[in-house]
């Protein structure tokens, strides 16, 4: 057994992966014969990933607030508390936060042999994300 007490900082997600204010405090590092890269990632209202793959997946679950989820060529999913989502491995996508609201996330994945996490590509546009449906009365 290992315990890691909390003397990580929360960190501000990178311009260049994430549209708006995010924000990510890790949960789990790679380390030995694990491969378990997880994070609770806080988005602010419209704030969103860009477009990226994961090359063995990535499990999605959201704790608070209510969010947006997109795979390539599919609609856009409101997502809520308690809800999962998966994308397979190479699966082309986004997430983030609703327009009004905040949303956070604990994302799960586990890196490749050489220790990658993530592709990461265009930023989602404004356009693109406009066309999220209506959060009704969330």
């Amino acid at each position: 057994m290992q315990i890691t007490r909390n003397s990580i900082n929360t960190t501000a997600g990178p311009s260049e992966w994430f549209s708006g204010a995010v924000y990510v405090d890790t949960v789990a590092t790679p380390t030995g014969a694990s491969r378990l890269s997880a994070s609770s990632v806080h988005f602010t209202p419209g704030a969103r990933t860009a477009w990226h793959t994961h090359p063995n997946g990535q499990t999605i679950f959201v704790t608070e607030g209510v969010g947006l989820a997109q795979r390539s060529g599919g609609p856009i999913e409101v997502i809520r508390p308690g809800d999962r989502v998966f994308f397979e491995p190479g699966e082309n996508h986004w997430h983030g936060a609703a327009p009004t609201r905040f949303m956070t996330h604990i994302a799960m994945l586990d890196v490749d042999d050489n220790g990658n996490n993530a592709t990461w590509g265009d930023h989602v546009s404004d356009v693109e994300y406009a066309t999220a449906p209506s959060i009704g009365g969330a």
